[in-house]
C-alpha cells in the first residue's frame, strides 16, 4: 500500500498523539459511499490490528486495515486549515469524485 502523509498532516497527527496517552498512531478505514465514492474514517489507535498495513512517517504511524488499504493506495492525505475549518483532506486516486465530504474532521 502506497500512502502519503504531508508535513501538515504529519503535524497535526503528532499534535493530537501529544494529547493521548494510548495512541501510538492514526487508524484510517476507508469505505464505499459518500458523494466521492469513499468515506474515511480516522481515529487515534494504541497500536496495529492483526493484518494491518502499517506506514511509519518518522514518530507517526498510520494503521490501515486490508480491505482499506487498496481503497487507499496512492492516495496523499493532508491537514488544512482556512476559514471553513480545520480537516483532513484525502487526494485519492480511486476515489470517483472529490467533495466536503471527502474531508474528515481533526
Amino acid at each position: 500500500m502506497t500512502l502519503d502523509l504531508t508535513d501538515a498532516a504529519q503535524s497535526a497527527i503528532r499534535l493530537a498523539l501529544r494529547r493521548s496517552e494510548a495512541a501510538r498512531g492514526l487508524r484510517i478505514v476507508a469505505a464505499s459511499g459518500g458523494c466521492a465514492g469513499l468515506q474515511y474514517h480516522l481515529g487515534l489507535a494504541a497500536g496495529a490490528e492483526d493484518g494491518d498495513a502499517v506506514r511509519e512517517f518518522g514518530d507517526v504511524a498510520v494503521f490501515v486495515d486490508s480491505d482499506s488499504a487498496a481503497l487507499l493506495t496512492g492516495t496523499t492525505v493532508d491537514f488544512v486549515e482556512d476559514e471553513g475549518g480545520a480537516g483532513f483532506v484525502f487526494d485519492n486516486p480511486n476515489a470517483a469524485g472529490r467533495c466536503s465530504c471527502a474531508r474528515a474532521g481533526a
